[in-house]
This record gives structure tokens, sequence and C-alpha cells, in this order.
């Protein structure tokens, strides 16, 4: 029997046939066979740009509260469990963050890093762990360098706070990150603090600012391994003279995989991009590219709704066990691949609440996803020769377009009632 919008919010917000807790784990061994590195988003605290953008006190909190289930089966809202709706303003979060992560297998994370032209934003976490030693937290930065717009899309519309790029910021940057490498934390390969660069293009002339960076900390003895990530069509390291590219799923693969239909709407405006996760995860695993260094990415799940209803992009199928699968079989790959020190495999993400991807406990599923990736590492570890079995992933997907336009509105009518509902838990 199909739902009703109020059922799938409730079943969305209870233990789901996924859940697992934290005992589920195996037992890890001291050496992981590769490096996992999760993304992380510092915006759950309050800062003054946003309360002025967006209302006093917004967090990321505030766009993942007010999340609905759109269709049925949609996974939202997406609630945290062991942690809850945490401040990150607290150091003590930052510590249980990090106890977590080295629980289930992850070597750290990579925080987005916010500088606009020697103004930073969000950066009273990474303050925090700086400044308490104790907090055992591997980590490495990816500067974000998109401007910020309403749209969360780092668009040229509707611009809250732009970048503004010049020769002269190319080195404030690197002296602003000295502190950070100097930190016996900071993760490095083979010796090498590991940098990453989000969006390479945006930058006048990205090749000259690689090789200021890498003047600049020449002088102090040091070099830089400078990554990109593999988003908006750029996926290549080689003209920007970087080294090596990191996964950043669901980017890339999206342009490679169709869309698929939703079922029964609770939504009839809906406008988002849905997209299997089966068809992404298997784009992932089949893309080894020969001519530069790929650190591979897994993504646990996508789904933005919370940043831009009705509009935005989700995948649909994830599972704790495909997850696990996915991660397993490209930390396989990078294993037999790449030296010791460059067997890393990035998660998207840690915490990425409001866009659906985190590896953070919640209410539906648990650890499961955190239990998966333990799991992964100890099949491992177990068998480092074993295979795995992709059977978990259905067929590809084939070419489908979206309802259109006019059928949506000729759903509108029988989808009233919904309607009201939707509008009546908006409010509240």
């Amino acid at each position: 029997m199909a739902k009703t919008i109020l059922e799938q919010h409730g079943e969305n917000v209870r233990p789901g046939p996924f859940h697992a807790d934290a005992s589920a784990a195996p037992a890890l061994p001291a050496q992981r066979p590769v490096r996992l590195i999760a993304f992380y988003l510092p915006q759950f605290h309050a800062i003054p740009e946003n309360d002025e953008w967006w209302g006093p006190g917004f967090t990321e909190w505030t766009n993942v509260t007010r999340s609905l289930p759109r269709f049925e089966g949609h996974y939202q809202p997406r609630l945290p469990a062991d942690l809850g709706f945490y401040d990150l303003r607290d150091p003590d979060v930052l510590r249980r963050q990090a106890d977590l992560a080295r629980r289930f297998g992850l070597e750290g994370f990579c925080f987005h890093h916010y500088w606009f032209g020697g103004r930073r934003l969000l950066e009273t976490p990474l303050n925090n762990l700086l400044a308490n030693r104790d907090i055992a937290l591997p980590f490495c930065v990816n500067w974000a360098n998109e401007n910020w717009s309403r749209r969360w899309d780092g668009s040229e519309r509707s611009i809250l706070m732009a970048q503004s790029h010049s020769s002269e910021d190319d080195i404030a940057f690197a002296r602003s990150l000295e502190p950070l490498f100097d930190d016996e934390r900071y993760i490095r390969i083979d010796g090498r603090p590991l940098l990453m660069l989000y969006r390479p293009s945006l930058l006048p002339d990205a090749a000259a600012t690689v090789r200021r960076w890498r003047d600049h900390f020449a002088r102090r003895g040091d070099n830089p391994f400078i990554v990109i990530a593999q988003v908006f069509k750029d996926h290549d390291p080689r003209p920007y003279g970087m080294d090596a590219a990191a996964g950043f799923p669901p980017h890339r693969a999206r342009d490679n995989v169709p869309p698929i239909r939703a079922g029964k709407l609770y939504d009839p405006q809906l406008e988002t991009y849905l997209v299997s996760y089966d068809d992404i995860a298997r784009d992932g695993i089949d893309y080894r590219p020969k001519d530069f260094r790929l650190f591979p990415g897994v993504c646990p799940d996508w789904d933005n709704d919370a940043r831009s209803p009705g509009r935005g992009l989700a995948l649909v199928g994830s599972t704790p066990h495909k997850y696990g699968l996915w991660l397993e079989t490209v930390s396989r790959w990078i294993a037999k691949e790449a030296p010791p020190q460059e067997r890393i495999v990035f998660i998207n993400a840690w915490n990425e609440w409001a866009e659906g991807a985190h590896l953070e406990p919640d209410r539906h599923h648990g650890h499961a996803y955190l239990v998966e990736t333990a799991r992964a590492l100890a099949r491992i570890v177990a068998d480092p020769n074993g295979a795995v079995a992709e059977t978990a992933f259905g067929p590809g997907t084939q070419r489908a377009s979206l309802p259109k336009r006019a059928l949506r509105r000729g759903a509108r009518k029988a989808a009233g009632a919904a309607d009201r509902v939707a509008g009546f838990l908006r409010s509240i």
C-alpha cells in the first residue's frame, strides 16, 4: 500500500531496516590497507555573516530540519543520533567526532576551508583543533575557492561573499597555511602536506598560483602535495601543475548516468534531478584513469533537498551494504595501484547533513554506514587479494526523462491534500 507523506516522514525518523549500532563493527588492526579521509563541513555554528544573510542563529541544522519527503521512499529529513544537533564552537564536539572516526577506521578529515582575500569564514572549528593538541585528529584542508551565493552552488548569481584573486593573495593564502602545516597532526604524503584546491579553473591562472605556492613553501623546506577535487567537469590535475586528483562523488559521475523517475509524488512540482545510487557507484568503480594519480572517492549517499527544496540532486537506492562494497572495491584498487602513502580514498562526507552525505550516525540508519566502513577495511585485511562481488548493484539505468512539467500540473489537483500537509509541516 502506498504511504502518505506523514507515514513516510514517520518511517524516516525512526530506526529502519538497515539500522545498526556501533557494536556491529569488527575489530580493526592497527595497520590499515588504505588511508580514508572524509570531507568535513564546519558550518554547524553561528557566525555574524550567516546571521545577516539567513537570519539570527542560522547554522546548517537550520536547513536540515526543514526538509520533507517529496516522493514515496524519499529519505528526508535526516536527523542526527548520537552526536545530536551539535555546535562546533565547543571543542569537545571535535573530540567526540575524532574518537568516532578513528574507531571505524578513518584516518582523518579534510576541512572545507573558506578564504576570501584574507578574510576567513567558519574558521572556529579549525582554530579550536589547532588550540587543542590533545584532540587526536589528523586533518588537511580543501580551499573551497568559490563565491558564496544564495543558491549554495558557487555561482555568479546572488553573491553573498565574492572571491577576489591576485598574485599577492596567493602568497597571503600560503602564509596563512603555515600554522596548519606546522601542526604535527596535519596529513602528509611522504612528508609533503596535502593541500586540496577545489576549483582551480576559477583562478585567473591556477598553474601560476600553484607555482607561487611551491616557491613560497620551498623557502621553508616544504613542498605541498596539491590535489584537485573532481568537480564541474574539471578532472585532470596536470594542466595546473598539481600532483593528483580526488574523487568527489556524485560530481563527475552524475554527468555520465541518466536520470530516473520518482514513484508516487508528494510534491507535484518536484524538479529534483534523481539518479540511481547504483549507477553512480558503478561509474565510480569503473573510472580508473592511467595518466595521473587518482585518489578515488565514494559517498554514502547524496540528497541536497534541505538546501534546494524540490529542485536539487538526489541519489536513490543507497544502502549501507552498497556503500561498503563501493568503498571496498576502490580501496582494493588503490591499494594495488599506489605506493603506501598514496593509498588514499576520499569519502564525501563526514557531516554534509544538508546534502544527505554523512557518515555520522542518524536516527534511521544508526551507525550502519560507519559499520560498513570498518567491515570493508576488515575484509581487505583478511583477504588482501580477494575480489568484490558487485551483484548488489542492479543493471544500469536506461536513458529516461523526468516527468514533464505538464504532467506535474495535471497531478496537482489529486495531490492537494499532500500539499496542505506539507505546508503545515513547513510551518512548524
